[in-house]
Parts: C-alpha cells; structure tokens; sequence
C-alpha cells in the first residue's frame, strides 16, 4: 500500500494507445503495490484525434484531456511529462517538457538520429529534472536476477551474449503500411522497434558494446497504406500502397568491453513467435537463459555443482528474495507483462523523491541511438563499426 503521506506527483501523457494503456495502468497500480514515497495523480492525457483521446481519457481515468501537446507542457498543475508518441515526436516534445521544468519519461527508441538524442540529453541536464527512457525489460524480476547473478560472480568471466527478438506480427504482406514501417516517423524497422531492447538488455547485464557488424532486410517492399488501431493492430486501404522504408529484420555480431562476444537478432518475420525476446549468456562458471513468453522463470546452470547432477535448473521468481515480488503474491503466484511498466515507474518516481538519477536514464537512451546508428551504417557498407 502507498505510504502514509505519500507526496502527489501529478502526470500528464502524450499519446494514449498501446503503450499509452500500459503506462496508465502502471500509475493506477503503483500506489496499491508499492511504498512509493510518491502517488500518481492523472492529470491530462493528449491526442490530436479528439474524439478517441476523450475516450481514452475516460476509460484509462485521466482526469482531462488536450488535443495540443503543448497545452499539457505549459500547464502549472503537471510535473511529468510522459512520451508515448511515435519516435519522430519525441525530440521537441521532450526538449519542450525539459525547458518547461518538468521530469520526463520517454518511450524507446529515445529519438530518430543520434544528434537528437543528444540534443535531449543536454536539455534534460541544462535544466536538471529525472530523465527516464522506457525500457521495461530492465525490470522483469527474472531479469534483475540474473543481473545480481552476473555481478556476484556466479557465473564468473562472461564469454558469450545471444538475444533474440523475434515477433510475426507483420508477416502478412497485406499488413498495412503503418508508422511503424516509415523511416521517417519510425527511424527504423524490427531494429529499433525490438532490437532497441535487445541492445539495453545486453549493456544492462554485461556491460559496453565496443564494435559491431550487421546485415538488414526489408522482405516486403510495399504494402497497402493504414494506420494502426490499438495493441499491434492495423486496418488499411488495399487500393493504396506505399513503400515500406524500414527493415523487417536485423543480425548483427558484436564485441564487448569486457571481451565478450555476442550474436543478436531482432525480426518481425519469425512465423509463430508472439513476443519471444530472449537472451542466453554463457560464463566461465556457468550460464543463464531468460524467455519473456516465460517471464517469470529463469535457467541457469552453475559448472560446480556436483558431477551427475549438472544441468540447467528452473527457478520461478516468485519468491520474496527476488526483486519486486514481495509485493504481489504469495510464490508461485506469476506476475505479467504490465507489472514491468509498475516497477519502471516506482524506480522513476523514487529517483524524483530522492534526488537521484534513475536509469535507463537519456544516456542510456543516446547510447542506445548510437548502437542503432552504428548498427545500420555497418550493414549499408558491409563492415565492423567502432562504438565511439
């Protein structure tokens, strides 16, 4: 339950669809789970579509709505300002917030172009609020785990890193040409959208990309023009195509800091997989494995353990030693998907109440940018790319 005299902290929302409902459900929730000295109150949430921003705004118990983002910036009574736009709005509105003195999170990937991201960045530090980006994978109790793993040295030296993103949702050709397939709004395709995560997962648990080389594919050229209608949902016009201007699937190597090596790939054309993203590491000492179609669970398997009984075993985090757990139920009782975006922003909220910097922070989020920048130039001109 919230604490007693839990400070307000009062929210206004850029954009309400599919990650719109998952951070909504997140502020409602956090006070019922979490000792956040911080309690959401939902301000205003904002839409150019009026009458769907109404909607949205009654359903997911906003207590107004704008249909001009920068209405929401200039108002007295918001403090944060939450971006779940899509990817070519993020820049000016999170630079518009900053200079308005208001504490921000963005959805991923932080911006189009490296030059952004850090335009958002300095702009951020120039006027001093918490800065947070939405990576929620961080934030799965299994993923935390494996982190504590790692940095006990469970595992020891780390030799390998593979993820995995891979999605279908897309692989219909007559799926419409939605943002999400223009470069131009999107930045890219199946990289920036998935393989975002994957990027953060991996520098998260072991660390600094140092180079990196990759190849990208648009399988599908063109497609009928649409837009999208909730979740990963599209409709669109069969009697009018466009060109798709993204990649629908991304593999890269890399190298780590730290002398590790790691194989990525990230795809929306993996007929069956709903949301596999998923990571092996593989150590001196042992190996970790991690699904988050089974997000609860986590494999490891540790080279000491007694000859005969050696193996990867199962462990379902749901006990009160792992993180965030001790907040929902008794063991074995399995959390989801929208609890991720619950812990996200209590760490968000805690880093406001406490003056510290919460991460994956704006650098975290140019980091990333200058992966994925790094990332398409390699596979245009078919070579290893340094990570200045």
């Amino acid at each position: 339950m919230v604490g007693i005299g839990a400070k307000p902290v009062r929210v206004g929302m850029i954009g309400y669809q599919f990650m719109g409902k998952a951070h909504s459900h997140a502020y409602r929730d956090l006070p019922f789970y979490f000792d956040n000295p911080l309690k959401p109150e939902l301000k205003a949430i904002a839409g150019r579509n009026e009458k769907a921003v109404k909607e949205a705004q009654e359903k997911m118990g906003w207590e107004s709505y704008e249909t001009d983002w920068r209405k929401v910036i200039e108002r007295d009574d918001i403090d944060v300002i939450d971006i779940v736009t899509p990817n070519h709005t993020h820049a000016e509105i999170a630079i518009a917030a900053a200079e308005a003195g208001k504490h921000i999170i963005t959805e991923k990937p932080l911006a189009l172009t490296v030059d952004e991201a850090k335009q958002m960045l300095a702009a951020v530090e120039k006027n001093r609020v918490k800065h947070m980006i939405s990576h929620n994978y961080r934030f799965v109790p299994a993923v935390q785990f494996a982190k504590k793993l790692i940095d006990d040295g469970r595992i020891g030296r780390v030799y390998h890193y593979r993820g995995q993103y891979l999605q279908d949702f897309i692989i219909d050709p007559n799926f419409p040409l939605v943002w999400r397939l223009k470069k131009e709004v999107s930045g890219s395709g199946a990289l920036g959208d998935i393989g975002a995560h994957s990027i953060d997962l991996a520098r998260f648990l072991i660390g600094e990309f140092s180079e990196v080389t990759a190849t990208m594919e648009t399988f599908i050229k063109e497609r009928p023009v649409g837009e999208m209608t909730g979740g990963l949902s599209a409709k669109g016009d069969a009697n009018q195509m466009g060109e798709v201007t993204v990649d629908d699937a991304v593999t890269f190597l890399a190298r780590f800091e730290n002398g590790a090596l790691g194989t990525f790939e990230a795809t929306r054309f993996a007929a069956g997989n709903r949301n596999k993203n998923q990571f092996e590491i593989n150590g001196e000492k042992g190996s970790i494995r991690w699904d988050m179609e089974n997000m609860n669970n986590l494999e490891v398997y540790f080279a000491d353990d007694e000859e005969g009984e050696q193996g990867f075993r199962l462990i379902n985090c749901t006990e009160e030693v792992h993180p965030y757990v001790g907040a929902y139920w008794p063991p074995g009782h399995i959390i989801g998907y929208e609890h991720t975006f619950i812990h996200l922003i209590d760490e968000f909220f805690r880093g406001i109440a406490e003056d510290y910097q919460p991460a994956p922070s704006f650098e975290d989020g140019v980091r990333n940018q200058m992966l994925l920048e790094a990332i398409e130039q390699s596979a245009k001109e078919r070579k290893w790319m340094k990570i200045d």
